[in-house]
């Protein structure tokens, strides 16, 4: 059974820092690509990140170029996603999710296992 758990979210002012992880168990990280999306209250689910199997190859939404990076842990067979200059608009509920490809994809609908989110509050 594969489940994705994500941790790290809270509540933050605008200008901080958070890390959010995602623990996989029932598949491996070097055999996937992944992905991070996220919600805001009212809108619709929204792509922010992605990165292939091998991680060599990563992706951003414009909004967060720059700021947030994402990365995998082979070892402990984790997926992170590192937020730097928060913004009240990055508020959200974060989503990791991955898709039984090498390929990176931007889109939601494409992507085969999720967690249930973690929530990221920026306060300005």
């Amino acid at each position: 059974q594969v489940r994705l758990v994500e941790s790290g979210g809270g509540l933050v002012q605008a200008g901080d820092s958070l890390r959010l992880s995602c623990a996989i168990s029932g598949l491996t990280v070097t055999t996937v690509a992944m992905g991070w999306f996220r919600q805001a209250p009212g809108k619709e689910l929204e792509f922010v990140a992605t990165i292939s199997w091998s991680g060599d190859n990563t992706e951003y939404e414009d909004s967060v170029m720059g700021r947030f990076s994402i990365s995998k842990d082979v070892a402990k067979n984790t997926l992170y996603l590192q937020m730097n200059s928060l913004k009240p608009e990055d508020t959200a509920v974060y989503y990791c999710a991955a898709r039984r490809s090498s390929l990176i994809e931007f889109e939601a609908r494409r992507y085969d296992y999720w967690g249930k989110g973690s929530q990221v509050t920026v306060s300005s």
